[in-house]
């Protein structure tokens, strides 16, 4: 029999057995919490590496370049504008833009940012709104001509504002006090406003924009694509310098592309004399090829600066043009509707002509005026024109004549030839906003007014007045598809394949009667001798459109603002005629007054011609001379035998 081995501490008797099976007891749990933990890790590292690598490469490799790889715009430069010589009217210039990028952007920043760079945090906060929903690799234009302070700002604020970016940009540069202000229009940034609309649909917050005029209607085809240059940064977030440390270190660069340009049909001639012969002036200058319907030249007065719109117009500077009285955005070439006084009657003549009313010997005796319907009618002569035809009638003006002609022939004949000649209708110009202007009738009296016509409206159209308007523009077209013999041009702006015009049958003779008549007006000692010109038949018109009565003016003791519009139209040469030109004097009192603008710019269109042919008369003797050398083997400039 065996004992066991004596305890070398008999006192404390050993215990060890016991704490051995404990320990194993109470570590088994903590054994198995740690290899299901194991477990659950190796499970959710496998099932991250499944998302990264098996079902979502492309998303995480995307996010992961976006850490390393940082995009910034290249801005496309808008196309130039071209006179129809190909002179540049609206070019670009370099300068910077201030950008807001959004991968980094934060809130808070929005505040600080609008402060520092005189932007109002209101406009940023609901740009930036609007961009919540969109890729993050969009960006905001903040600033457009950043200025000195604009960049210096920046610039100190590097590691504050990291979202903030300057980038090089082509802005506009239009020509000086506002010449051609109203064709040319402005460019800006997108409105919220206009994103709303189905015009404006494919673009994005922050884009520029055509906001007037040509830059407006030819928005697309001026407006570049915009590029993208990618910077590959360093684990600062930073972008790498160059060795030379000039620059960053492009990883990728897609070009941008370039608007396309815009060849006009204006003569920058013709517009810089229409521009000055309405110097100090309100009114409008139309000039158009009545042969094709290209406008020439197109000024309207007063006149803005565009170059402001093309930075950052301040608010102050807003609000003194949209408070002016005189309206300085209100194209007049094409929105001013206004009565056009005796310029009508040449319409008024054809009518009566053309559906049998009268013949070229109609006579009406004018003593000062005449009684219609229990109303006297003045003549503009108050001690009268005595015995008038139709002639004598067009080349003075006689209003007591027309008044006559007028009442015979009726409201109904004479809308259908006002209509006929375009009256009361857009032209379908190229340009935004065109008014339409008013031909009344008796059905225009019943859906617009709701009362009948009375016949003693009639004498009022009859003279260019009542409730008739037309804009200088529609004057131009319907002029001149009159002096055309029956052919309407739709008017333009941009150099493009002409229209079908619009045609009539009318009688040759008539147009030559009216036409003779409209050339004694300049040339026969009418109304509008002030626009003669030596060895060049001019014919033309005179119109004197009142704005109140007579009684009203005495009354309100006169004043610049009722004095009456004047107008001028003329074309030349009066067989063939190459250009028409409408001017409106606003306010000018008399229409005589307005003949010497057009007879300004008929005279620049025909110096220039002259300049130009005998440019070419000279470079063909040049040639020919060339040639008769070739031909007799003679030495020419530059060689010896």
């Amino acid at each position: 029999m065996t004992l066991p081995p004596a305890d070398p501490n008999p006192e404390h008797p050993s215990t060890e057995q016991p704490h051995l099976h404990d320990d194993t007891r109470f570590a088994a749990p903590k054994i198995a919490i740690f290899q299901y933990s194991t477990v659950v890790l190796f499970l959710f590292l496998i099932s991250g590496f499944w998302r990264l690598q098996v079902q979502n490469p492309d998303y995480y490799k995307e996010r992961a370049e976006q850490n390393r790889i940082k995009s910034m715009p290249i801005l496309a430069p808008r196309g130039r504008i071209l006179d129809r010589d190909g002179r540049v009217i609206v070019d670009n210039h370099a300068s910077f833009t201030l950008i807001l990028t959004r991968e980094n952007l934060k809130e808070e920043h929005l505040k600080p940012i609008a402060e520092g760079l005189d932007l109002d945090l209101e406009n940023l906060q609901e740009v930036v709104s609007r961009y919540r929903n969109r890729p993050k690799y969009e960006f905001i234009r903040l600033k457009e001509e950043m200025t000195p302070a604009d960049l210096a700002f920046v610039d100190s604020h590097r590691d504050f504002f990291p979202e903030l970016e300057i980038t090089e940009a082509q802005h506009r540069m239009y020509p000086q006090n506002g010449m051609m202000a109203h064709v040319l229009g402005y460019t800006g940034g997108i409105s919220p406003s206009e994103l709303d609309t189905a015009e404006f649909a494919r673009y994005k917050p922050g884009d520029v924009i055509g906001k007037f005029g040509v830059e407006r209607q030819y928005n697309d085809t001026l407006m570049g694509i915009d590029g993208q240059r990618q910077v590959e940064l360093d684990v600062y977030g930073r972008p790498p310098r160059t060795a030379a440390g000039e620059g960053h270190v492009d990883v990728t660069v897609k070009p941008s592309v370039p608007g396309k340009d815009l060849q006009l049909t204006i003569d920058l001639d013709l517009q810089a004399v229409a521009e000055l012969a309405m110097d100090g002036k309100n009114g409008a200058v139309v000039a158009i090829d009545p042969r094709t319907g290209e406008v020439l030249a197109m000024v309207s007065r007063p006149t803005f600066d565009p170059n402001k719109f093309s930075a950052h117009i301040s608010a102050r500077d807003l609000k003194a043009l949209n408070d002016n009285p005189d309206k300085p955005f209100f194209n007049r070439a094409i929105q001013a509707a206004q009565a056009p006084g005796s310029t009508f009657k040449p319409i008024m003549a054809l009518a009566a002509l053309e559906t049998g009313t009268i013949d070229e010997n109609f006579t009406v005796h004018c003593p000062g005026g005449a009684n219609f319907y229990g109303r006297y009618y003045r003549c503009h002569l108050k001690t009268g024109h005595g015995a008038v035809v139709l002639h004598k009638g067009i080349v003075q003006s006689c209003d007591t004549y027309f008044y006559t002609v007028g009442n015979k022939m009726g409201i109904d004949d004479i809308a259908q030839y006002a209509d006929m000649v375009g009256y009361g209708h857009a032209t379908g110009v190229d340009l935004p906003h065109e008014a339409q202007g008013v031909v009344p009738s008796p059905e225009w009296a019943i859906h617009t007014q709701g009362r009948k016509w009375y016949a003693g409206e009639t004498i009022s159209v009859s003279i260019g007045q009542g409730a008739l308007t037309v804009t200088p523009l529609q004057m131009a077209r319907g002029i001149a598809g009159l002096a055309m013999g029956g052919v309407w041009h739709r008017p333009r702006v941009v150099k493009e394949a002409p229209d079908k015009p619009t045609e009539w049958p009318l009688n040759p003779q008539y147009v030559k009667d009216v036409v003779d008549g409209m050339y004694g007006v300049v040339n026969e000692g009418g109304t509008g001798g002030r626009a003669w010109l030596p060895n060049i038949e001019v014919c033309g018109k005179t119109g004197t459109a009142q704005l109140a009565s007579a009684e009203y003016v005495k009354e309100k003791g006169g004043g610049h603002e009722l004095k009456d519009n004047a107008w001028f139209v003329g074309f030349a040469p009066r067989q063939a005629p190459e250009i028409l030109v409408v001017a409106l004097f606003e306010h000018g009192a008399e229409g005589p007054l307005a003949a010497p603008i057009v007879r300004d710019v008929l005279t620049a269109y025909f110096d220039k011609k002259i300049r130009i042919e005998t440019l070419r008369q000279g470079a063909a003797a040049v040639a020919a001379g060339e040639a008769a050398v070739r031909t007799l083997g003679l030495p020419g400039p530059g060689r010896s035998n």
